[in-house]
């Protein structure tokens, strides 16, 4: 099993496009039991990744109770990185 934040960055290599909600109910099967499976830790390394040209922000919206949802994917040089470092 690789690790959670490299799991994260392997699901953007689908070009789906996805929240921090999404991202923990996709990985939630294999990695339920890990603590930073919260929506925090995967805004973080969603968000560090972005900071690190992997990821870009694609959209954003609200919730049903208002809250704002960052959606995030990979661009073209992205993919091409997690999928040179992460097999």
């Amino acid at each position: 099993m690789m690790p959670l934040n490299f799991a994260i960055l392997k699901l953007f290599t689908d070009g789906r496009e996805a929240c921090p909600d999404e991202v923990i109910e996709a990985l939630r099967p294999v990695y339920g039991g890990f603590k930073a499976l919260n929506r925090k830790d995967v805004l973080t390394a969603l968000m560090t990744a972005e900071s690190n040209g992997l990821l870009e922000e694609s959209r954003f919206d609200l919730d049903d109770g208002g809250d704002v949802r960052l959606f995030f994917r990979a661009n073209s040089d992205g993919l091409a990185a997690i999928n040179r470092y992460i097999r």
